[in-house]
């Protein structure tokens, strides 16, 4: 699966960079207008990005026909897809706190706190839109799953707040706002693994196109 990775990073190298230089800046400029840290939520979603180019680079050259006949499982195929979409949400949640180090160091009022609530929810958002967009990317043709891309953010900031609603029933969210959003990044963590668990399973009867 390492060589497949290297292929994959090789191919969105360049999204990858404009991603993180776009962030590194557009974290100065909010410093201005808002809390850096809020970047945090922003981040591991628009760095996912690069896995959809991928995968429609795939699907453009016929990468997947190619790579079947060699010794790749198809559990290899679609764990690599996980894998990479974790690596670059992860990528970008490091990209976005460069600005904020930077601004903390100067004397700008960022606490570990903020950084916590709002890196959870935004990496709770990015699983939870992978956990469905993910297998559609399969399913679909490269146009649909596009706009499957787009609608599971939509998606997932709904499910969040109904999240954060069901447990307000059990636990005071406002008072209890950190503890809240890590049960939601919990659960967005089981959602994502459980996705890849069934994209493998239905993958391995399926043709990939």
């Amino acid at each position: 699966m390492k060589g497949v990775l290297l292929k994959d990073l090789y191919i969105a190298k360049s999204n990858i960079l404009v991603t993180a230089v776009s962030l590194i800046v557009l974290g100065f400029g909010l410093s201005f207008l808002l809390e850096t840290s809020a970047l945090l939520v922003l981040a591991p979603v628009t760095s996912t990005t690069a896995v959809f180019i991928s995968i429609t680079s795939d699907a453009g050259s016929k990468w997947n026909k190619n790579v079947i006949t060699m010794p790749v499982s198809r559990r290899q195929m679609i764990g690599e897809k996980y894998f990479f979409y974790i690596i670059l949400a992860v990528f970008g949640m490091i990209a976005a706190l460069i600005p904020c180090g930077i601004l903390a160091l100067s004397g700008a009022q960022i606490t570990l706190q903020s950084l916590w609530l709002y890196g959870s929810i935004g990496m709770s958002s990015t699983l939870l839109a992978g956990s469905m967009s993910l297998p559609c990317a399969y399913l679909f043709d490269p146009e649909k799953s596009q706009i499957v891309f787009m609608m599971s953010f939509m998606a997932s900031t709904g499910m969040i707040a109904g999240l954060v609603f069901l447990i307000n029933v059990f636990l005071a969210v406002k008072e209890h706002m950190s503890m809240a959003f890590d049960i939601v990044l919990g659960i967005a963590a089981v959602s994502f693994f459980i996705s890849y668990q069934a994209a493998v399973k239905v993958y391995q009867k399926r043709d990939i196109v």
